[in-house]
């Protein structure tokens, strides 16, 4: 009887073992998802703002250039082109980053450095660990036992 038990328990423990894996895992899987969702979003929100700041831009080169162009034409003067050329790469770059291929680009450098160059991405004094950040966390609660936060008066 108490042998049939204890093959019970440990069969027990084994599924339940299981099952918090499983749970686990699903758990990380969901999370992962979560996080990808949201990196999602925030880029496309960051597209969006790019192309509502690009009509902006678009709106201020035009009336830029009119302005330059009808300038030029009753005083002669080629000074008065002269911002045409700064204003060009500016709108140029805010098309690309809004409607063009930027992105895309940005994305291959950056997997390209992942890749090739990731001695660039370390941290300083390596990846914390749960020992450091446990000493952190133990020096900040000396120095608030040492010098404690006076109530407001």
């Amino acid at each position: 009887m108490g042998n049939n038990f204890t093959i019970n328990m440990e069969e027990n423990f084994k599924k339940n073992q299981e099952f918090i894996t499983e749970m686990n895992t699903i758990k990380i899987e969901r999370q992962l998802q979560m996080e990808n969702i949201m990196r999602e979003r925030k880029i496309a929100l960051e597209i969006a703002k790019s192309r509502e700041l690009f009509f902006w831009y678009g709106a201020f080169y035009l009336t830029s250039v009119t302005w330059a162009v009808t300038s030029y034409r009753y005083k002669r003067n080629p000074l008065f082109l002269l911002p045409i050329v700064p204003l060009s790469f500016i709108i140029a770059y805010q098309a690309d980053l809004s409607y063009g291929n930027k992105l895309h680009r940005v994305i291959m450098e950056a997997e390209h450095i992942l890749q090739f160059e990731s001695d660039l991405l370390s941290l300083p004094l390596g990846v914390p660990t749960a020992s450091s950040i446990d000493l952190k966390r133990f020096e900040n609660d000396e120095q608030k036992k040492l010098h404690p936060v006076l109530p407001p008066i």
